[in-house]
């Protein structure tokens, strides 16, 4: 009397990695994710490496992540992933506060965001 298995999110030919709570905003964020949006996973690893964005650290982590998702979870070939999708959302904003002249509020938000990025197993033709 155990629960059905719960439905795979992705299809069988990919893997999915997802980080949350990265302290940047979503639009800074979307310029790292669109530069390696449907390029292979080694040459996006590359271009995450010599990057001069401070978050694309972070990127490169979760890129990662989704690799290793990939091979040992679904025992996908490293070498024929591409990067199928790379989105970005928000998550919350800290607000915080500056005292400024004539007992005005300088209002000061930071933001955070989140980031999900799918792989899919392509085969390359001949």
């Amino acid at each position: 009397m155990s629960k059905d298995k719960n439905p795979r999110r992705v299809a069988d030919n990919e893997a999915m990695a997802k980080t949350r709570m990265l302290r940047t905003s979503p639009q800074k964020l979307n310029l790292v994710a669109a530069m390696i949006r449907g390029k292979k996973v080694e040459k996006a690893l590359t271009d995450l490496t010599f990057s001069k964005k401070r978050i694309a650290a972070d990127v490169k982590k979760c890129l990662q992540s989704a690799i290793a998702n990939a091979e040992n979870n679904h025992n996908l070939d490293v070498d024929e992933l591409v990067v199928a999708e790379a989105w970005v959302g928000k998550n919350l904003i800290m607000k915080r506060g500056r005292p400024r002249a004539r007992g005005r509020f300088g209002k000061i938000v930071k933001p955070f965001s989140e980031l999900t990025i799918t792989v899919r197993q392509v085969e390359e033709q001949a």
